[in-house]
């Protein structure tokens, strides 16, 4: 063979292994870039902000933080007309700076509660299994200061429709039964200056667009297909006694 088709051939064997060894290590960046980008993924769940609501009685006053009473169950609904919440005074002051993860690892932290004692807290009030929620004519989630033959526990929120329990001083862990993540967290807010609450966004696992998929119709009826309209301006907190036409207890 001639020397300048020898040196040809020598020319396109290194080229052909430079490729090679270049697509290779193309491919390894990209592998680990999909690391990365995984592993950014599942790293943690941050906060999402909505618009600011002022959290009101149910006679369109302010509600202050020291008004609202210990140990009772408040019901409101944020960050959308359709999606109900609860507020609760517990009465001490909660954690703070909890670890928490949703049932897709997401991991991120509860801050706890916020007021002079640190003992407001707001949690949706869709389970976190089935989607029970409160409704106009029936409420299987509540919660309960007081221990039952069902929930041996007290002080926690629970549903009576698989015995999910989640604990509010904690970031709404998941204290027994198949719910696999912690109720939402509702970001309050509060003004010292006025005594004021402000609810401002969520953390932790939503559930709101399989909850919409779910009771389209039935929220539909409820709020006037007002449903998936943010709940700006204000939201009114009023017992969960005066929403609900019946509370079950399922003790």
């Amino acid at each position: 063979m001639a020397d300048g088709a020898c040196a040809g051939l020598r020319r396109h064997e290194m080229q052909r292994r430079g490729f090679l060894i270049g697509c290779a290590a193309a491919a390894a960046t990209d592998g680990a870039a999909l690391v990365q980008a995984a592993e950014a993924a599942i790293a943690g769940a941050t906060p999402r902000a909505y618009p600011r609501a002022r959290l009101v009685g149910p006679d369109g006053r302010a509600l202050k933080a020291g008004d609202v009473p210990v140990r009772r169950n408040l019901l409101f609904h944020y960050p959308y007309v359709g999606t109900p919440a609860f507020l609760l005074n517990l009465g001490r002051p909660t954690r703070r700076e909890v670890a928490l993860s949703t049932s897709r690892r997401e991991r991120y932290t509860w801050e706890g509660g916020v007021g002079p004692q640190r003992s407001i807290v707001a949690f949706s009030a869709i389970c976190a299994h089935r989607l029970s929620y409160p409704t106009r004519d029936i409420s299987f989630i509540s919660y309960r200061d007081e221990t039952s033959p069902v929930s041996r526990r007290g002080q926690v929120i629970h549903c009576c429709s698989e015995h999910s329990q989640y604990d509010p001083a904690d970031g709404a862990r998941v204290l027994a039964g198949p719910a696999t993540q912690p109720l939402a967290a509702i970001l309050l807010e509060h003004d010292p200056a006025t005594d004021g609450l402000f609810a401002t966004g969520t953390l932790g696992g939503e559930m709101f667009d399989e909850f919409f998929s779910r009771f389209e119709l039935k929220l539909s009826l409820e709020h006037g297909g007002r449903a998936r309209e943010a709940a700006a301006g204000t939201a009114v907190v009023q017992p969960i006694e005066a929403y609900c036409r019946q509370l079950m207890r399922c003790s």
